[in-house]
C-alpha cells in the first residue's frame, strides 16, 4: 500500500495482492473492504407520489449489492429543481427520507455502508421534469443535450442565470440534504460535483461565464462548490462527507480550458477541509480512460484523504491500482448492475454477468433485481 495513503488497514495483508479486499476506513465510516458501488441512477422512484424511494423493488436492489465495502446510493436531487431525469429519488421531503430509511437499514443488516450522492443537476433538465421551470445554471449557456420527458424527448432550453441570493439557497439545498441524509440512516455523503451537473457548471468555463464573485478566475469559480462543501462539513463533519469528480470528462457538454489548473487548485482547497474521499472518474464518464488534460496521480499525491477511482477497472486493474497505492478503493459501476455478489465474483475469479443497457432506466424489476448470484 502506498506511505501516504490515508485510509486505515485492519489487516496485516496490506501488501498482500488481495488487500483490494481487506476492510480499512473511509473518514470516520469502516468498511468490510475497498470494493465501492458506483451511484447509478435507475430511475425507479416513486414519481407520482413525489419521487420518493424505498419500495419492495428498491430495497431488494440494494441489499443484493451489499457485499460492497460501501455503496454509494444513485444521485438524489436536493431538491425539486435539482431533478434532471424521470423517477429518479429526492431528499429534501420527510417522505422521501422515511422511504430512505427502509433502504439503509436493509444495507446495514446486510453488513454494508452506504453514503447518499446528493445532486443538484443544475440547466441539464427540462421544465417538463421540473414542474415548468426554467433550468437553472451559473450562465444563461444551453447545453446541446436533449431530456427525456413524459411528453418524449425534448431539447434542452437556454438555462437562466443564478442570482447570489439564489446561490445562496442552494448551498442550504445541499445542506439540508446532508442532514436528512443522516436523519435517513446514511453513512455519510457524496457531493456530487461531476459530468457536467449543477456543481461541475460552476467550476468549468464551458458553461461558467460569470463576471462576479462565482466567475472569472479559477477562485471564483470554485468558490461555489467550496461553499457547498463547507456547509455539508459543518452539518455532519468532514469525516462524513466526499465529493466526486470528473476533471476531464466531456459528459453533458461541458469542458474547461485548463483542467490541470482548476482541479488542481480544488484538490487542494478539499484538502485543508479534511474530507474523507474524493471519488475522481479517471478519463471520459463510461469511456476511454487516456483523456488528457489532468494528472490523476498527482491528484492522489496531493490529497490526504481516501482516493477512490473510477472508470472501466476490472479484476486486475483493481487489485493493482489498490495494492501499488495509485487509489486506496475502487468503485464499480455497470459491473454492480449486472452482479449482484460482485465482490464475490472478483474474490473468487468468476465469470461475470453482461448488463443489458435496455433496463438501465426501465421501469419494473427486469434489469433491476433479477440477475442471478453465484
Amino acid at each position: 500500500m502506498h506511505t501516504r495513503s490515508p485510509i486505515a488497514a485492519t489487516s496485516d495483508s496490506d501488501m498482500d495482492a488481495v488487500a483490494l479486499f481487506q476492510p480499512a476506513r473511509i473518514g470516520d465510516i469502516r468498511i468490510a473492504n475497498r470494493i465501492v458501488m458506483a451511484p447509478l441512477t435507475r430511475s425507479r422512484a416513486d414519481e407520482p407520489m413525489g419521487d420518493i424511494p424505498g419500495s419492495a423493488m428498491n430495497i431488494a436492489y440494494y441489499r443484493q449489492r451489499s457485499t460492497a465495502g460501501l455503496i454509494i446510493s444513485e444521485g438524489t436531487q436536493v431538491s425539486p429543481t435539482g431533478k434532471g431525469y424521470m423517477a429518479t429519488p429526492g431528499i429534501y421531503s420527510d417522505e422521501q427520507v422515511e422511504g430512505w430509511k427502509k433502504i439503509t437499514h436493509a444495507v446495514h443488516e446486510a453488513g454494508s455502508k452506504i453514503v447518499a450522492q446528493i445532486w443538484h443537476v443544475g440547466r441539464v433538465t427540462h421544465p417538463d421534469l421540473i414542474g415548468g421551470a426554467q433550468p437553472v445554471a451559473p450562465s444563461a449557456v444551453q447545453p446541446k443535450l436533449v431530456a427525456y420527458t413524459r411528453n418524449g424527448k425534448a431539447e434542452i432550453p437556454v438555462p437562466r442565470a443564478l442570482s447570489i441570493a439564489e446561490i445562496a439557497v442552494i448551498v442550504e439545498e445541499f445542506r439540508r440534504g446532508a442532514a436528512n441524509a443522516m436523519r435517513a440512516g446514511f453513512d455519510g455523503v457524496e457531493i456530487h460535483g461531476a459530468n457536467g451537473y449543477l456543481v461541475d457548471q460552476f467550476l468549468r468555463d464551458g458553461a461558467n461565464q460569470r463576471t462576479d464573485m462565482y466567475g472569472g478566475s479559477i477562485e471564483n469559480r470554485c468558490r461555489f462548490a467550496l461553499e457547498v462543501v463547507d456547509a455539508v462539513v459543518a452539518e455532519i463533519g468532514a469525516g462524513r462527507v466526499g465529493i466526486r469528480l470528473s476533471p476531464v470528462t466531456p459528459a453533458n457538454d461541458l469542458q474547461d480550458s485548463d483542467p490541470q489548473a482548476l482541479f488542481g487548485y480544488l484538490v487542494d482547497a478539499l484538502n485543508q477541509r479534511g474530507i474523507a474521499f474524493i471519488h475522481f472518474i479517471e478519463g471520459a464518464t463510461g469511456g476511454p480512460r487516456d483523456v488528457p488534460g489532468f494528472d490523476f496521480s498527482a491528484a492522489r499525491q496531493a490529497f490526504k484523504g481516501t482516493y477512490i477511482a473510477n472508470n472501466g477497472y476490472d479484476r486486475e486493474m483493481a487489485i493493482d491500482a489498490v495494492k501499488a497505492g495509485r487509489a486506496d478503493a475502487v468503485a464499480f459501476g455497470r459491473l454492480f448492475i449486472a452482479n449482484p455478489d460482485l465482490v464475490e465474483r472478483l474474490k473468487s475469479k468468476a465469470a461475470l454477468n453482461q448488463a443489458n443497457p435496455r433496463t438501465f432506466y426501465s421501469p419494473g424489476p427486469v434489469g433491476y433485481i433479477d440477475y442471478p448470484a453465484l
